[in-house]
């Protein structure tokens, strides 16, 4: 409220304004709406929604990209009247992991990089939000963005098998394993991305080192799976596979999911072994929640 205060020296008046701050008195959200806030608006700029128009490019292009072979293979189902699919609904992710690995690199620095090289991240923990909240909201924007990716190919799969008129339970229990898959790849892709992610403020050390890590990774761990293999070292084969993310998503859905394996000679985990592998991959899921939690807690000091 103002008030005023009137002083005349030499005949001149002069006038005092005190305008001071209101007090906010409407309700309060409170952490919750803050937490889906932040959450709406990652997963949004994750295809760049909201953004400009060169944002969206990359991410818009990748899924585009990842849906193309998707259509190809139900158009040629359709033509040619097949009895089955090309390819099962569980291998489709471990073929296009080259799109997947590109997008995490893109995205998960740009999920938390501009943050820290800004310093805006203290400024999340001014209000109610807490460490928590930010890790929560984040890892959760970016696996939903992965597992919209990963899921629309194999819902124009589905789509595809049943105009094909394909056996509908054997369709239907398909689709249900490759959604499960493609969940524990979004998971587990979208801790990895972020932890990589939020070591530096640098968006492209980030995006090099993601692509180390997932990509890089992959074509190491295959090309030594291929010479043990060569080399009459099969049982040395499933235990390689440890060693990069998405051997690892390979070996859990062949041990759990009927899937066919991708390691050379199909020299998939056995179930005990893929015990092992399920839980590397759900405590690497943990570690990475763990590690984004510590991590936010000395940045926001």
């Amino acid at each position: 409220m103002a008030v005023e205060q009137s002083l005349t020296p030499r005949g001149e008046q002069t006038r005092i304004h005190d305008i001071g701050y209101r007090h906010y008195d409407g309700p309060r959200l409170g952490r919750a709406y803050a937490r889906r806030s932040l959450y709406s608006q990652s997963l949004r700029g994750s295809y760049g929604l909201g953004r400009s128009v060169k944002s969206k490019v990359l991410p818009m292009l990748l899924f585009v990209v990842m849906c193309i072979p998707a259509l190809i293979m139900v158009a040629v189902a359709v033509a040619t009247k097949a009895k089955a699919l090309p390819v099962d609904y569980t291998r489709y992710a471990v073929i296009m992991q080259a799109v997947i690995g590109l997008y995490v690199a893109s995205q998960g620095p740009q999920s938390v990089s501009r943050d820290l090289r800004f310093k805006t991240v203290p400024l999340y923990f001014s209000r109610p939000i807490e460490t928590v909240d930010y890790v929560r909201a984040k890892y959760a924007a970016l696996a939903s963005a992965l597992f919209v990716l990963t899921t629309a190919p194999l819902i124009v799969l589905y789509v595809g098998a049943l105009l094909a008129k394909l056996d509908f339970v054997d369709q239907t229990k398909g689709f249900g394993q490759g959604l499960v898959s493609v969940a524990l790849l979004s998971l587990l892709f979208a801790g990895i991305g972020l932890v990589i992610s939020s070591v530096t403020p640098r968006r492209g050390f980030g995006i090099a080192a993601v692509i180390a890590a997932l990509t890089i990774s992959y074509g190491a761990v295959s090309t030594v799976q291929a010479i043990a293999f060569e080399q009459s070292s099969s049982s040395a084969v499933p235990w390689l596979g440890l060693f990069s993310p998405i051997t690892l998503i390979d070996g859990v859905q062949t041990a759990f999911l009927g899937a066919t394996s991708a390691f050379p000679g199909s020299q998939g985990p056995s179930t005990g072994q893929g015990v092992v592998y399920l839980v590397v991959v759900l405590g690497l899921i943990a570690g990475s929640y763990g590690l984004l939690t510590r991590r936010y807690r000395k940045v926001g000091l």
